[in-house]
């Protein structure tokens, strides 16, 4: 399993997931500029298969159309999206379901909370891309269009926390002390995961 972290402009992270038998690969948000992922697809000679969206905002999916274009793959957003009649891709998923990419198992949970139709990627067991779910030391906002601070929690507490811890988290934005880190650490140090009520998730500053 390889996973590629991409810096695009100040914070923001796309990943390149690839099979390194098969060279199958799936772009997770292309962002809005998308010059470095291509750059690394075709050096590495991947066969990109997959666009995968972790949330509509357009920070993480303003770069699709081009990369679409380039190397006519499928985009993949949650099925949460499609429920609200945007049709943007080709592909809705739901929760729990499974995909191969190659020999790679890409498993996606449904995480409201930041947006209605938040991602996260499990891949295999080593990775978990979670976009503006979980960042490093802390969780994505809920205070704009779609966000949901009793579903945020919801989703730390019922979908985050119950994961192996090790896994990599692999998070949408560079706001942490680090890029990435394994998600037991995370549950020892973010304080989005050591609250246990909705009261005191609330009350974070």
């Amino acid at each position: 399993m390889s996973v590629e972290q991409i810096k695009v402009g100040n914070d923001n992270f796309s990943y390149v997931i690839y099979c390194p038998d098969t060279k199958k690969a799936a772009l997770v948000d292309p962002s809005f500029d998308a010059a470095k992922a291509i750059e690394f697809i075709e050096e590495n000679d991947l066969d990109l298969i997959y666009i995968i969206n972790t949330h509509s905002h357009s920070d993480h999916t303003g770069d699709n159309p081009r990369v679409k274009k380039r190397f006519q793959c499928k985009i993949i957003v949650s099925a949460a999206l499609g429920s609200q009649g945007v049709r943007m891709a080709d592909k809705y998923v739901e929760d729990g379901e499974e995909i191969m990419l190659g020999e790679l198992k890409l498993k996606f949970l449904h995480t409201p909370g930041h947006t209605k139709d938040s991602l996260c990627v499990k891949v295999d067991e080593e990775a978990l891309i979670t976009g503006d779910t979980l960042f490093i030391g802390d969780c994505g906002r809920t205070d704009l269009l779609d966000g949901n601070l009793a579903h945020m929690f919801k989703t730390l507490q019922e979908k985050i926390k119950p994961l192996p811890d090790y896994l990599t988290v692999y998070p949408g934005h560079d706001y942490g002390d680090k890029p990435f880190d394994s998600l037991g650490n995370q549950k020892e140090k973010n304080k989005t995961l050591l609250v246990t009520s909705l009261n005191q998730f609330a009350e974070i500053p």
